[in-house]
């Protein structure tokens, strides 16, 4: 063969296997880009939306009352003689709280028993008279009545002598004069037993009054409770009205709180209510409410609930801040979704239904959460699977492989 030819066969050979090479590189890259195109499949777990029941609750807050409390006062004025009790004591009804100094109010008893004392003999009255004698029993009375008797038989006995010439004018005038004297001093007695009928109950209370102000001296609880205020020392001169001790009932106490107006067909008395003091955070206190109010207050537009609390130790006081709920009543049938199904963001809840290995995005409006669920409200039918894992890789149409999570 020519030497140019044999050159040239081998020059074809070269190019033949280049060509070769190149397509086969080409089938490789378009291999590639096939591949390319397809995304992997994203792993999740998965779990179904439940049905679940949901105690509904109204939140309380309020605060730990005493139903009795009194702020006891002073009935009389005087000098405090001494007091019996100290801040926190606990006292029974009845007991002595304060004493004051007797001594001007026995003075006052004095004078009152001896005005009524007077009056009393002025109508004759003895220790034995309750109420007293009838006018003409009297002796101020009858003396006057038989003085104007006297009075009228004489004048009578000198007209008739002057009649007959016996007797002359001027004694006849002072008869008349005499009788008239008498009439006056029998009506000047009347009037006067009167009065003093009437002045005898005026001097009756005001005895009373000076017989209680010394029994007032000392001053008793007049409830059952504990020492919360002690308000006056001994050597203290008080008036009358002068708060001296404020007494607080400890057991029961209430709890008292006040419940907005779109409850008031929801909240009736019985029904349960947990709470919580800061004093005692672990303590959990089940009570039931014993009273609603029936009216609305027009200015905050709440209502007012309370619920009795058992206090026998004395550990809760009066005024403890308390913050737990009422329980209402129970929804059956609700949906729910794991909390790690739903993804919120700027304020929306999502969650990634699976099926048939792809995603769809739904949004949903979610209630309460109980336990690891929480309520979906509207966007879910109940039978859907969702997805539990890698939320913010997923959106719609994207391919996921699922396994079960673990219950």
């Amino acid at each position: 063969m020519h030497p140019f030819l044999k050159g040239l066969g081998v020059q074809y050979r070269w190019v033949g296997i280049f060509c070769l090479v190149v397509a086969g590189c080409s089938g490789a890259a378009g291999q590639g880009r096939r591949d390319a195109g397809r995304s992997p499949a994203i792993a999740v777990s998965t779990a179904p939306v439940q049905r679940i029941s949901i105690q509904r609750t109204v939140d309380l807050s309020g605060t730990l009352i005493s139903p009795d409390e009194a702020k006891v006062s002073a009935e009389a004025a005087g000098v405090v003689q001494s007091v019996s009790i100290k801040l926190g004591d606990e006292v029974v009804r009845g007991q002595e709280l304060v004493r004051l100094a007797p001594r001007e109010l026995e003075l006052g008893l004095e004078r009152a028993q001896s005005a009524l004392r007077q009056t009393e003999a002025q109508l004759g009255m003895s220790d034995a008279d309750s109420e007293p004698l009838p006018d003409d029993r009297i002796a101020a009375i009858r003396t006057a009545a038989a003085n104007l008797d006297d009075a009228r038989t004489q004048n009578q006995r000198a007209e008739q002598l002057a009649a007959r010439g016996l007797l002359a004018g001027a004694e006849v005038d002072a008869t008349r004069t005499k009788l008239k004297v008498a009439e006056a001093a029998y009506e000047s007695a009347i009037e006067t037993v009167r009065s003093l009928k009437a002045s005898l109950q005026d001097r009756r209370a005001a005895y009373q009054l000076a017989q209680k102000k010394v029994n007032d001296a000392v001053i008793r609880a007049p409830i059952a409770g504990a020492v919360s205020e002690r308000l006056v020392q001994p050597g203290e001169f008080i008036k009358e009205d002068t708060p001296v001790v404020t007494l607080v009932q400890m057991d029961p106490l209430k709890v008292s709180t006040a419940a907005q107006e779109k409850y008031a067909g929801v909240i009736t008395a019985g029904l349960p209510i947990q709470f919580t003091v800061e004093s005692y955070p672990n303590d959990v206190f089940h009570r039931r409410i014993v009273s609603v109010s029936p009216a609305v207050d027009q200015s905050t537009r709440t209502f007012a609930v309370e619920a009795e609390l058992p206090n026998p130790n004395h550990k809760l006081k009066p005024g403890f801040f308390a913050k737990g709920v009422i329980l209402t009543h129970v929804d059956a049938n609700v949906i729910a979704a794991p909390e790690d199904a739903v993804s919120t963001l700027a304020g929306v809840s999502t969650v990634f239904i699976v099926d048939n290995g792809k995603i769809k995005s739904q949004n949903v409006t979610i209630g309460v959460h109980q336990g690891s669920l929480v309520e979906i409200l509207d966007g879910l039918r109940g039978d859907e699977t969702l997805a539990t894992s890698n939320l913010n890789q997923l959106s719609a149409g994207v391919a996921v492989t699922a396994r079960r999570s673990a219950p």
